[in-house]
C-alpha cells in the first residue's frame, strides 16, 4: 500500500517543510506555503514515455551545431517576440489576467499554423471553441480539438495523431494520476508540465501551455514552473481598454526586448503594424499639458502622448498620481525642476497619464514628462509637431539615450518637424528633415520652448 505523508511546499521557490510556517526557510518570503499530500507511488506507465536514445559525455568541440529551422507563424506579433517562429520541441508558457484574451490569440494562431495541431482544453468544450473559431472567422484549419484533462489520455491521443504543435488551456486543469493531489495544486502543475516537457524534448514537437495568474499578478504555481519551461511569455493590458501587449519575460532563443502589441477588435485580435499612429490621438493642438515621447521597446520606437495635470492643492498634502509611470521617478523629476528651475510644485497637485493605458519604463519619456508638466503649470500649449526623446539627471543634465537615430527617424516618418535630445549626442543633422534640438540641460528647454 502506498504511504502518504504532508508537507508544505513554498509556491516561490519549492522548497519543503515539514510543518507549516510563516516564512519560507529557503527564499524568506513570507505567506507562500501551501500543504501538499505526497503519495511514494510508482509512476504511471501510461504517461509520456518515449525511447530515450543512449547518451554519452562530448567535449565540446566535438558537438555538431546545426542551425535550429523554426515553425513560421503567420502572425508577425508573436513571431517577433519569440525571434523568428516556434522552435522545435521548445516549451512556451503564456500567462495573462482572467479574460485578457490568451486563449484567443493561440487558438487565431493555432487556426493559422502550416500544420497539424491539437488544442488540448480543460476549460471549454469543442463546441465552445468552434464558437470562438467562427467568430474569428476561420474554421478551415488542420486542428483538432480534445476536451481532457487526465495526462494519461491526452498522451494516448497525441501518439496516435503525432501533431507538429500542441496547445495546453491551461496547465492548472491538467490532472496527473499518480500525484495525490487536486488539479491546480504545485505537485500537480509541477509534474503535468515536466510531462509535457519530456514529451516535447523527445518528440521534438513544440508546446504552448496557458497559465493562469494569481493575485499578486505572477504565473500561478511553483516558481520552478518558470524555470522549467523555454519561454515565458506575459499578455498584458486592461480588458477594458483597447489594446494588449505580448511581453518575453525569459526567451532561450530570442531577445526578451521585443513587445507585440495587438488591438482586441470583434474578429480576435489584431496585430498593430505601426503603433504610433495608432497611440497619438493628434488632438491635443491648443492644449495644455500634453506632450510626444519618443520610446524604445526593443529595438521597435513608438511614439506616444504624455498627459500632466497641475492644480493647487485643495488639502494640506499635494498628491502625486501617475498612470502607466514610475510614481517615484516622477517625485524625482518635480524635486529636479524645484531645486534646478526654481519652479514651485510643492503646493500643487501632479497628475501624470500614458495614453492609451500602456505602462512604460524607457527614461527617454523624463524630457516628456517635464515638458508636460511645465505646459500645464504655465498653461502653455505645446506644437503637436514637436515630441521629446532624453533623460533627466538628478543634476538638471539632459542624459543620452539609446539608439536616438532610430528615434528621430521615426519621428519624421510621422511628420514631427523638431524633436528635443540630449546635446551630448553626436548627431549628423544634415542627414534628417526634421529639426533636432540637442539641450544639455533642463533650463535650456524651459528657454526654449516656454
Amino acid at each position: 500500500m502506498a504511504k502518504s505523508r504532508s508537507v508544505f511546499i513554498c509556491t516561490k521557490c519549492g522548497t519543503e517543510h515539514s510543518k507549516w510556517m510563516g516564512q519560507c526557510q529557503g527564499c524568506k518570503e513570507w505567506n507562500t506555503l501551501v500543504e501538499e499530500t505526497q503519495t511514494k507511488s510508482k509512476p504511471d506507465p501510461r504517461a509520456w514515455s518515449g525511447d530515450n536514445a543512449s547518451s554519452r559525455p562530448l567535449k565540446i568541440d566535438e558537438v555538431e551545431h546545426t542551425t535550429v529551422q523554426r515553425f513560421p507563424i503567420r502572425d508577425e506579433e508573436f513571431s517577433r517576440v519569440l525571434g523568428g517562429g516556434i522552435v522545435p520541441g521548445s516549451v512556451v508558457l503564456l500567462g495573462g489576467e482572467p479574460g485578457i484574451g490568451k486563449s484567443t490569440l493561440l487558438l487565431q494562431m493555432a487556426l493559422k499554423f502550416s500544420g497539424t495541431v491539437a488544442y488540448i482544453s480543460g476549460e471549454e468544450s469543442p463546441s465552445q471553441i468552434k464558437l470562438r473559431a467562427e467568430r474569428i472567422g476561420r474554421t478551415e484549419s488542420e486542428l483538432f480539438l480534445l476536451s481532457e484533462t487526465k495526462t494519461e489520455a491526452i498522451f494516448n491521443h497525441l501518439k496516435t495523431m503525432r501533431p507538429h504543435l500542441v496547445v495546453v488551456d491551461s496547465i492548472q486543469t491538467l490532472h496527473v494520476p499518480h500525484v495525490e493531489s487536486t488539479p491546480g495544486s504545485v505537485a500537480q502543475i509541477r509534474e503535468s508540465a515536466a510531462s509535457f516537457i519530456r514529451y516535447a524534448k523527445e518528440t521534438g514537437t513544440p508546446v504552448l501551455l496557458i497559465g493562469h495568474i494569481n493575485k499578486e499578478g505572477s504565473i500561478a504555481g511553483p516558481k520552478i514552473l518558470e524555470h522549467m519551461v523555454d519561454v515565458v511569455l506575459q499578455f498584458e493590458g486592461d480588458p477594458n481598454l483597447l489594446y494588449r501587449i505580448l511581453r518575453a519575460h525569459k526567451n532561450r532563443f530570442g531577445s526578451t526586448h521585443e513587445i507585440g502589441l495587438y488591438t482586441m477588435e470583434q474578429a480576435g485580435l489584431q496585430g498593430v503594424a505601426n503603433p504610433s499612429d495608432l497611440l497619438l490621438t493628434k488632438q491635443h493642438d491648443g492644449l495644455s499639458g500634453n506632450a510626444v515621447a519618443v520610446l524604445l521597446e526593443g529595438v521597435r520606437p513608438m511614439l506616444l502622448e504624455l498627459q500632466a495635470l497641475c492644480s493647487t492643492a485643495v488639502y494640506g498634502t499635494p498628491q502625486r498620481s501617475t498612470t502607466g509611470f514610475d510614481t517615484r521617478r516622477l517625485n524625482m523629476l518635480l524635486a529636479v525642476l524645484e531645486k534646478r528651475c526654481g519652479f514651485r510644485l510643492g503646493q500643487k497637485d501632479v497628475f501624470l497619464n500614458i495614453t492609451g493605458g500602456l505602462r512604460v519604463d524607457d527614461p527617454a519619456l523624463d524630457l516628456a514628462v517635464i515638458a508636460a508638466i511645465l505646459s500645464s503649470n504655465a498653461d502653455e500649449p505645446i506644437s503637436g509637431k514637436v515630441c521629446f526623446a532624453a533623460e533627466v539627471g538628478l543634476t538638471g543634465e539632459v542624459r543620452p539615450v539609446t539608439k536616438v537615430e532610430q528615434r528621430i527617424r521615426e519621428a519624421e516618418k510621422l511628420g514631427f518637424e523638431r524633436i528635443y535630445v540630449s546635446g551630448h549626442h553626436q548627431i549628423e543633422k544634415s542627414h534628417y528633415d526634421i529639426a533636432i534640438v540637442g539641450l544639455k540641460r533642463i533650463e535650456e528647454l524651459v528657454r526654449a520652448q516656454f
